[in-house]
């Protein structure tokens, strides 16, 4: 089963459903049956303009309703999604629609200005299309499709092929792209159907960014007729006010959203029963807040580890994992991240590739359908990601008797804040541009509200000075918010090994210390 043959299915048995609303619209929604011709005529209008099976497209747009309609219509074209983030830098998303072969931009008219720069500087992009009205760029939908036909037969299913190709970080600061077939994405539904609850009347509130976790958890409600009400903005008491009036059965937040709902002086007075499963994932979670967060939305709160390569369903953790008979909660499974997803084969290895014994830690592997096939264009990275045949994660865990699994330490660099993941190489790379810096290091810092926050450790040249807010704006203007630095610390000189490399694990020693665990 493909994305869009799961969509098809809630189109055929549940058409009178409302399948998509738009929360600040407050509109009535659009129904299955409404929604199911028009991914059949953006379908038919990318065959019709030139854009064959497999090629490679990305959409620029705010969470909304046509740009799931959009989505939609490229997967029955069986196109190429390239999930590129309105929230990166131009800069960014040039570099990825460029090295991932991007042939075809659709946009909306917020980010207008954003799509003119990308059709100017990618060169294998042969038009923009605006997907909401008349944009400034390229030709409107409605005009792009003209004449099209409300029906596109696709192809014969090949489960095997590739559908999205997504970005992830590199320890150098360029991502590589994680290719993601078919049968990638129906392993990771068959995982999340089998541990949590989909049933018939299902609402999922889309918040989270849809080119991140949220758009694939979305599609997960097409098979039983679901509705995907969308957000376009995380705005916790919008999103506490949505949840009562529009019945939401099921939301996903990375964790600097929770703690902001947490925060609202009201949050105890809102209406949550019609939740089910509110899955908090995609950066590390406070214990304290999880346990908060089950006092005051009740015992719903689920849990899901994956990463780009493997998608969100590595393993998992529902309520019914952590709480007992009596309604108390098991602490030390809450503070796992649950156990490995029913179609996964996961295993703790050493360094040597054998598994380490119950209790023992090492690095988080599996096996199976779930994995991606490879890096796109990048032998080398696939080959060192599957030594000894395993996928490996980058995460050091303990795993219990049990099967539960406790994340202790992370082997890579990366920093994952709010949700998104930040390289400090490319960070960096940034504040070494500054005429005053003589080195720096990046890492990653607790933070209540962000999960981890990213700091900047700087060594000055002798005899110069600069300011904490000069080096943020800096990268800022270089990388966008989310990956500037949150705080700047000066320091005389980094701690070095022998060698000369800059020993982060010191620094991060200073900040972690009190935190528990190795990782927030």
């Amino acid at each position: 089963m493909r994305i869009i043959d799961y969509f098809d299915n809630g189109a055929k048995y549940y058409p009178e459903n409302i399948a998509f609303v738009d929360i600040e619209d407050d509109g009535a929604g659009m129904s299955y049956a409404q929604a199911l011709p028009q991914t059949h005529r953006i379908a038919a209008a990318m065959h019709a303009n030139g854009y064959e099976q497999g090629a490679h497209v990305g959409i620029l747009a705010p969470n909304s309703s046509i740009a799931f309609l959009t989505l939609l219509g490229l997967f029955r074209a069986e196109g190429v999604w390239l999930p590129i983030n309105p929230r990166n830098a131009v800069a960014t998303n040039v570099d990825l629609l460029t090295r991932f072969d991007g042939e075809l931009l659709f946009y909306h008219t917020e980010f207008e200005d954003e799509a003119r720069q990308i059709l100017a500087a990618v060169p294998g992009i042969r038009e923009a299309v605006c997907i909401n009205g008349n944009g400034g760029v390229g030709k409107s939908l409605d005009a792009w499709s003209q004449g099209c036909p409300a029906r596109y037969e696709s192809g014969s299913v090949d489960m095997d092929a590739t559908f999205a190709i997504f970005p992830t970080g590199g320890t150098t600061g360029k991502s590589k792209g994680v290719v993601m077939n078919h049968r990638c994405i129906h392993t990771m539904f068959q995982n999340c159907y089998s541990h949590f609850n989909y049933h018939d009347n299902t609402t999922h509130l889309v918040v989270a960014p849809m080119t991140h976790s949220a758009g694939l958890l979305g599609c997960m409600h097409f098979a039983r007729g679901g509705t995907n009400a969308i957000m376009s903005k995380a705005a916790p008491d919008l999103i506490c006010d949505a949840i009562a009036k529009y019945s939401v059965t099921h939301l996903f937040l990375p964790p600097t959203v929770v703690y902001m709902m947490l925060a609202l002086p009201d949050v105890k007075e809102r209406d949550y029963s019609s939740l089910q499963h509110f899955l908090v994932g995609a950066a590390p979670t406070s214990l304290g807040k999880l346990k908060e967060a089950i006092a005051v939305f009740g015992p719903v709160m689920t849990e899901a580890f994956g990463q780009s390569e493997a998608p969100a369903a590595i393993t998992a953790k529902a309520p019914w994992d952590y709480m007992d008979k009596d309604g108390q909660i098991n602490e030390r499974r809450l503070a796992s991240i649950g156990r490995p997803c029913v179609n996964n084969i996961v295993a703790i290895l050493d360094e040597q590739g054998a598994e380490v014994p119950r209790g023992e830690p090492g690095e988080i592997c599996l096996r199976g359908e779930l994995v991606t096939p490879g890096y796109y264009k990048n032998p080398q990275a696939t080959a060192e990601v599957r030594e000894f045949g395993w996928h490996h994660t980058g995460d050091i865990g303990v795993m219990d008797e049990e099967g539960f699994i406790t994340i202790v330490d992370r082997k890579k660099d990366m920093i994952i804040t709010g949700g998104f993941n930040v390289f400090p190489n490319e960070v960096e790379q940034v504040l070494s541009t500054h005429s005053a810096v003589q080195d720096c290091a990046v890492i990653g810092v607790p933070d209540e509200k962000w999960g981890e926050a990213v700091k900047a450790i700087v060594q000055l040249l002798p005899g110069q000075e600069c300011s904490e807010q000069s080096l943020v704006e800096l990268c800022k203007q270089a990388l966008g918010s989310v990956k500037a630095p949150k705080s700047v610390d000066f320091i005389d000189d980094l701690p070095r090994s022998p060698a000369g490399k800059v020993l982060k694990t010191d620094l991060r020693k200073t900040y972690w210390s009190d935190q528990g665990r190795a990782v927030n």
